[in-house]
């Protein structure tokens, strides 16, 4: 039996996740870890969870997806335009990021933000930031909806026969499952937990379980 691990948005919470991550280890000898995105801004230690992402797991037998999140394309799009960009960033998070690193954020740290994967595909679910378009195909989604998409708390879909997992838009204390959708986003930095689905790879539907880290 094989497990993949999603984990909701991190927001520079880098205590939690490392408490989430060896609850991870502790679950199983190896899996497939996805990040859903938005490891930057709001929360304190931006730059020490990219350090710890972009470096990769820890232990053999383990598999690291890093997806893109609004926040990240915020930020790339903040050093290659300025102005409007620029202020956006700032103002939603942005200034906590900045002051992480010391004012500087490294050409490498931008390139590896801008390149990261928009979605995640196996055989029973679908892993992305923030949503999908059902009136598109799966594979001609477009980048807007996959980071910035916001759900209704009711919304459901058949979401090409598997289920979807995403974040985004933060629920209040608790991860929540609806019909064939979960939203991992818990909302770690506003106070709330920093969560991981747990999915087993061999069945389809939702979560087998929450790993829950408080915020």
């Amino acid at each position: 039996m094989g497990f993949t691990f999603a984990i909701g948005d991190i927001h520079g919470c880098l205590a939690q996740l490392k408490e989430l991550l060896g609850r991870v280890e502790d679950h199983a000898p190896c899996g497939h870890v996805v990040f859903i995105g938005d490891y930057i801004d709001r929360g304190p230690r931006s730059r020490g969870v990219l350090d710890l992402v972009m470096a990769g797991p820890r232990k053999e037998g383990w598999r690291w997806t890093a997806l893109k999140g609004n926040h990240e394309d915020m930020m790339v799009r903040a050093h290659q335009n300025g102005g409007h960009d620029e202020i956006l960033w700032i103002d939603n998070g942005g200034r906590e990021t900045m002051e992480s690193f010391d004012g500087y954020v490294p050409p490498e740290v931008l390139s590896w933000c801008a390149h990261r994967p928009l979605i995640h595909v196996d055989e029973h679910r679908i892993f992305v930031h923030a949503g999908v378009d059902e009136t598109l195909p799966l594979d001609g989604q477009r980048e807007r909806d996959l980071i910035w998409k916001r759900f209704a708390s009711d919304d459901d879909g058949e979401f090409w026969g598997r289920h979807l997992c995403h974040g985004h838009t933060p629920l209040p204390g608790n991860p929540q499952t609806f019909g064939n959708r979960t939203n991992i986003d818990s909302g770690c930095v506003f106070g709330g937990e920093l969560t991981c689905a747990v999915f087993d790879d061999e069945e389809p539907g939702g979560p087998v379980e929450f790993l829950r880290v408080p915020g």
